[in-house]
C-alpha cells in the first residue's frame, strides 16, 4: 500500500481509503469488508455522523466496532460534521453547539478518544466561520481532532476558511471533493486554491457511483443490488446514468485490456494520477471488491493513455461528457435535500 503525505503537513494517509457511507448499516457486510480493507494495507478509513441505516451514525458505530482492538497509531480515522441529524435546528450545521455535541457522540461511536480528521461535510452559510474555526480550533487544542478538513467547499470558501485557520494554528490540510474522470468540476478553481496553500484532495465517488467500474451496460436495466436501485445512491449516480455515458464507458474497455486492468483500477489510477490527489475513497459491498481494486495502485498511465481516456469521453453527438463546470460544487448543506427529517 501507498501512502501519501496530506496536504503540508506529517500525517500520512494510504492511497486508497476505505469509505463507508452505504455499507455503514448492514455490520454483517461493512465488518467483513473493513477487515478486508486492513488486510490489503488500507490504513485510513472515512465515515461521517449522517452515515448509516436503520439511524444515522450506524457507520461511526459499525467502523468503531470494526476497528475495536486494531492499534489506534496505525489507523487515520476521519469523519465529517454538518448534515442533519435530527429534527431539531441545531441538529445540523457548523454551529459551536453542533460541533460540540457531534464530536461527542462520533468519539463514542467510533470507540476512540480522538479523531484523526474531522471535515466539514458541507458550508454552513448560516453560522459565522469565524465561530466554526473557533469551535474547530477548541477540539484541536482538547487534542480531540487532530486535523482538519472540508468536503465540497469552494475555492473562495476555502481560502476564507485556511486564512482563519492559519490565524487559529489549526492544520486545515484536506479537501474531500467528488472527482472521476467523469466529474472533474474541481480542475478549474478548487484544485489551483488547494495546491496554492498546501492542502490534499481525498476524493470521493471516483468510480462515478460504480459507472466508471462497468456495473451498467448501455441497453440494459440497472442491476438489483446496485446503488441505481438504493433509495440514497440512486439520486447520485442518476446524473451519470445516460446512454451516452455508459457508451463512453465501453469505449474505456479496450484501454483497460490494455493495461492488463478492470475498468475500476483504470478509473483509480487515473484519480492517482493527479498530484493533488493524496487518497481515492472506496467503498465496497463485498470484500472480494477491495482486494481487487488496490491493484489500481500498480498501474502508470502514461501521457498518450491519458489522451485516450478524454478522447472515449467525447461523443461524436454531445462532444465532451466531463462535467467541468466549478458551479456544480455541492450546494451548502441548507439547501439539500434531507435524507430522513
Amino acid at each position: 500500500m501507498q501512502h501519501r503525505a496530506l496536504g503540508d503537513s506529517g500525517l500520512q494517509v494510504s492511497a486508497i481509503t476505505f469509505g463507508n457511507w452505504l455499507t455503514g448499516g448492514r455490520p454483517e457486510d461493512a465488518g467483513d469488508c473493513i477487515r478486508a480493507a486492513l488486510d490489503a494495507g488500507i490504513t485510513t478509513f472515512d465515515t461521517a455522523d449522517v452515515y448509516g441505516a436503520p439511524e444515522f451514525g450506524a457507520g461511526e458505530t459499525v467502523l468503531g466496532d470494526a476497528l475495536a482492538g486494531r492499534r489506534r497509531e496505525g489507523l487515520v480515522i476521519a469523519t465529517k460534521v454538518c448534515l442533519p441529524t435530527g429534527p431539531g435546528r441545531n441538529d445540523r450545521g457548523l454551529s459551536r453547539k453542533h460541533i460540540t455535541e457531534s464530536v461527542t457522540a462520533s468519539l463514542r461511536r467510533l470507540r476512540t478518544d480522538h479523531i484523526d480528521l474531522y471535515q466539514a461535510h458541507r458550508h454552513d452559510p448560516s453560522t459565522p466561520l469565524d465561530e466554526t474555526m473557533a469551535a474547530f480550533a477548541d477540539l484541536h487544542r482538547h487534542g480531540k481532532i487532530g486535523y482538519l478538513g472540508v468536503s465540497e467547499w469552494t475555492a473562495a470558501q476555502i481560502t476564507q476558511a485556511h486564512a482563519l485557520a492559519r490565524e487559529l494554528r489549526i492544520p486545515l490540510v484536506a479537501s474531500q471533493p467528488q472527482y472521476s474522470m467523469l466529474w472533474r468540476v474541481i480542475d478549474a478553481e478548487v484544485t489551483p486554491a488547494c495546491a496554492r496553500l498546501g492542502i490534499s484532495h481525498m476524493v470521493f465517488s471516483p468510480l462515478a457511483q460504480g459507472v466508471l467500474a462497468g456495473r451498467y451496460r448501455p441497453g440494459r436495466t440497472a442491476p438489483d443490488d446496485s446503488r441505481a436501485k438504493h433509495a440514497r445512491g440512486g439520486r447520485f449516480v442518476g446524473r451519470y446514468i445516460s446512454q451516452a455515458v455508459l457508451a463512453a464507458v465501453e469505449r474505456l474497455r479496450p484501454i483497460a485490456v490494455d493495461h492488463d486492468a478492470t475498468l475500476a483500477q483504470l478509473a483509480l489510477a487515473w484519480v492517482l494520477a493527479n498530484p493533488q490527489v493524496a487518497s481515492a475513497i472506496m467503498g465496497a459491498s463485498r470484500p472480494a471488491q477491495i482486494a481487487d481494486n488496490v491493484k489500481a495502485l500498480d498501474l502508470t498511465l502514461d501521457d498518450a493513455t491519458m489522451t485516450r481516456i478524454d478522447a472515449a469521453l467525447t461523443d461524436p453527438e454531445h462532444g465532451d461528457l466531463v462535467e467541468r463546470d466549478p458551479a456544480k460544487t455541492a450546494k451548502p448543506f441548507d439547501v439539500m435535500p434531507a435524507w430522513r427529517w
